[in-house]
């Protein structure tokens, strides 16, 4: 019988939660919106009411153990959530102690983006390899690296914090949030969305304007009208993966992965940005980087849950 383990996915907007066998085939699974301004108890009501939706789901299905994926900072070792800027309370958090004694399992937690990474290295698209780097690129950037057919953790598990890498000194990156001239304040979904409504004012953006209505511009919006042909959107997602390709050859000279691996939601829109991403590498990358595959994510939101039941089984 295979060895099945529950696993935990706590983002900032949804919390989900499955049961996942060693195949990495997901049993049963379960979702609602994150209570990130409750407080540590509020979630573990939510994660004790979406176990025994799943547990009673998949009925004597035996568990050996608990996975989870929590936002960073973090530390895996002690099972300590230290500050995400993205949960309301949360300073120091013992998950792992607090759900090894509600749940009366053992717990394993690991950054939620390293986790996805192992889920796509194990059962994705970075299934084979023994250098990967995985990339999500949505509200912000973030990731994780697959090193001699390891996870790199780092330090405290802090590694990899590549959202932060510095590309540009221009000032005015501040106006996308984060620290001037980080990645992920110049090339995030968050970003793109900015640089969007700023460009949309004029007669050009009308199909842009449309789309958002009266609510904020995204890049879902961009992305969207892009595949319409808009040019305007078409423009701005060249702007996009000319911005994302500096960060991937800094990714590819720093990791020498076998293959660069992008997700979240703008990964999706990868095919609509290839050939700039590749035009980037082949002009910034030392030649024996520039072959490297950048391929989209194979397991979509399952990257968590799969990566965080990898833990355990």
């Amino acid at each position: 019988m295979s060895r099945r383990a529950l696993a935990i996915d706590l983002g900032g907007t949804d919390l989900r939660v499955a049961v996942v066998d060693e195949t990495g085939a997901i049993l049963a699974f379960a979702a609602t919106r994150t209570d990130s301004m409750g407080g540590p108890e509020a979630i573990f009501t939510q994660i004790d009411d979406l176990v025994a939706g799943v547990t009673w789901e998949t009925g004597s299905i035996a568990i050996v153990g608990v996975g989870v994926a929590a936002p960073g900072p973090l530390d895996p070792v002690a099972g300590i959530v230290i500050a995400p800027p993205t949960l309301q309370g949360w300073s120091n958090v013992p998950l792992a102690a607090m759900l090894r004694d509600r749940l009366g399992l053992p717990v394993a937690i690991e950054n939620d983006a390293n986790a996805a990474a192992l889920g796509e290295w194990r059962f994705g698209a970075g299934r084979g390899t023994s250098h990967m780097v995985f990339v999500t690129v949505s509200t912000g950037i973030g990731g994780g690296v697959i090193a001699d057919g390891r996870l790199l953790r780092g330090h405290r598990g802090m590694a990899a914090e590549i959202g932060h890498m510095t590309i540009s000194e221009q000032s005015t990156d501040s106006l996308f949030g984060g620290a001037p001239g980080a990645w992920e304040a110049l090339a995030s979904g968050t970003a793109l969305g900015k640089r969007a409504a700023l460009r949309a004012n004029g007669g050009d953006g009308a199909v842009l304007r449309r789309l958002a209505k009266c609510s904020e511009m995204t890049a879902r919006h961009v992305v969207e009208a892009a595949r319409a042909g808009d040019v305007l959107a078409l423009s701005l997602l060249a702007d996009e993966a000319r911005l994302l390709g500096i960060g991937f050859v800094n990714l590819l000279h720093l990791y020498s992965p076998e293959r660069l691996i992008v997700g979240g939601g703008l990964g999706a829109a990868l095919d609509l940005m290839q050939d700039g991403i590749a035009r980037t590498i082949a002009s910034r990358a030392l030649e024996a980087y520039r072959t490297v595959p950048v391929v989209a994510a194979a397991l979509g939101h399952r990257a968590g849950l799969v990566g965080a039941a990898c833990l355990i089984v």
